[in-house]
């Protein structure tokens, strides 16, 4: 039971401190509503989880040990990175609609979950933390039960902590502030992104 304890600690340390994809989670819920923040929170979630499996499986160990596989991920990761970088910096320099033009647009739900996929797909950090949580419970010797029961847990954190990321920015209060601040907000995730982007592809 400390183990568990440890381990799920460790993921909510891990999985709820801003990162690219709590970010645009965050800003998702303010400029589009709830449902889309939601879609693109099921994208990460699901990676999240893939993630989880290839650590807790021990394929893991294949990626630390070819540094080809983890060096494409951080070139993809650090390229998807600046062009989210790009798209919001675009979107900071947009001049401010009309209040009575402020609608909208239809969202594709499906665009979203794809992104989240992306987003998580390109950060090596997301696996390697899943392997470095992992090992803090899974001792040599544990059961399969107990890596079923940490992997099961840690998804379950991981469903509460992204949806409520698109829950808790999706309120009225937040969407209010969005509407005033957004041309700040989108040149901080613009600066964020460019920042996260860069420091993946410079770090191989």
């Amino acid at each position: 039971m400390q183990d568990l304890i440890v381990v799920y600690i460790a993921y909510i340390i891990a999985a709820g401190s801003p990162g690219p994809s709590n970010m645009a989670i965050m800003n998702v819920a303010m400029s589009q509503g709830r449902r889309p923040a939601l879609a693109l929170a099921a994208g990460v979630i699901t990676m999240s989880t893939c993630w989880g499996l290839i650590a807790v499986t021990g394929i893991s160990t294949l990626l630390v040990r070819y540094a080809h596989a983890l060096l494409f991920l951080k070139i993809a990761g650090g390229v998807y990175l600046l062009w989210l970088a790009w798209r919001a910096a675009r979107s900071a320099a947009a001049a401010d609609a009309p209040a009575r033009e402020l609608t909208r647009p239809s969202t594709n739900f499906g665009g979203l979950y794809r992104r989240g996929i992306l987003m998580h797909l390109g950060n090596p950090k997301a696996v390697l933390a899943w392997v470095a949580i992992m090992s803090l419970g899974l001792k040599p010797g544990a059961s399969p039960e107990m890596a079923v029961t940490a992997f099961g847990g840690c998804v379950l954190l991981g469903i509460t902590i992204f949806a409520g990321y698109a829950l808790l920015f999706s309120t009225a209060p937040m969407v209010r502030g969005y509407a005033r601040a957004r041309r700040w907000i989108e040149a901080s995730l613009a600066v964020f992104f460019a920042g996260a982007g860069s420091r993946l592809l410079f770090s191989t």
